[in-house]
């Protein structure tokens, strides 16, 4: 939906985990860019688009809380509380929309089916109580046309930017093409190469890892959609610094 738009992942958690997880996200850029980070309570995103109400503004949301199962709702207005951050982060959509544009096909979205993704051996850098493995997308690309892929991706750093590796799934820990953690299986025809991606769902590995008792994503396929289009300037540690001053401001009223 809205090609041309920057979309994004996203994360909702209580104000007591906002600064390991920014942490997180800065620490691992390539899975975790930033695009905005709301002030505590606050149902709104303006940096993102007008009128945003994180509450209503998705789909559909998955809330885990602990000790009990994950449970999908339409909305989260029922569930809002006070002290909730929302973190919004890059998502894939705005390269597949530049690839499609400059004439590659994009397999996984011309058989209407969801990416690939994998597990991968790879550590991310821990923030906090957060830490896991990578998680990658993958797109079967022609050689022939690799290193356009890599240029064209080059522009889009806050929509995981360029491939983190192309050839031998092996050699990150991935021992079946043929069998995804997430997603569709991938159709491989002769001339292409596995490229692999750093995915979004590395968050969700991290948030399994560290079990805070409450968090609120979206469900897969459900991202917010901005009033950003994709040739916008995001800077990820700018959007960290302003939380950051903000939470300073914050704690520094209440001496």
């Amino acid at each position: 939906m809205a090609p041309g738009f920057i979309q994004g992942n996203v994360v909702i958690l209580p104000e007591s985990y906002a600064l390991d997880f920014m942490q997180y996200c800065l620490n691992n850029p390539k899975s975790c860019p930033l695009l905005g980070i709301s002030n505590a309570g606050s149902r709104s995103l303006d940096c993102l688009g007008n009128g945003i109400d994180i509450t209503l503004d998705m789909p559909k949301y998955r809330v885990n809380q602990r000790n009990q199962s994950m449970q999908e709702l339409n909305n989260m207005v029922d569930i809002w509380r006070d002290d909730l951050v929302t973190f919004i982060l890059g998502c894939s959509f705005s390269f597949e929309h530049a690839l499609q544009a400059a004439g590659y096909p994009i397999r996984h979205i011309d058989l209407q089916q969801n990416v690939p993704m994998f597990d991968t051996n790879i550590d991310t850098i821990p923030g906090g109580i957060f830490n896991g493995q990578l998680v990658v997308t993958m797109r079967p690309i022609k050689k022939e046309f690799l290193n356009d892929v890599y240029s064209i991706c080059s522009n889009y750093p806050f929509a995981h930017g360029t491939p983190i590796h192309a050839g031998d799934p092996a050699s990150i820990g991935i021992s079946d093409l043929n069998k995804p953690q997430y997603g569709e299986a991938p159709d491989i025809k002769e001339g292409e190469i596995p490229v692999f991606w750093a995915c979004g769902v590395t968050t969700q590995v991290a948030l399994m890892n560290a079990k805070p008792d409450f968090y609120v994503t979206h469900s897969p396929g459900h991202m917010l959609i901005t009033d950003l289009s994709n040739t916008a300037h995001i800077d990820p540690v700018r959007v960290s610094v302003d939380f950051y001053q903000a939470q300073i401001q914050k704690k520094n009223k209440g001496f």
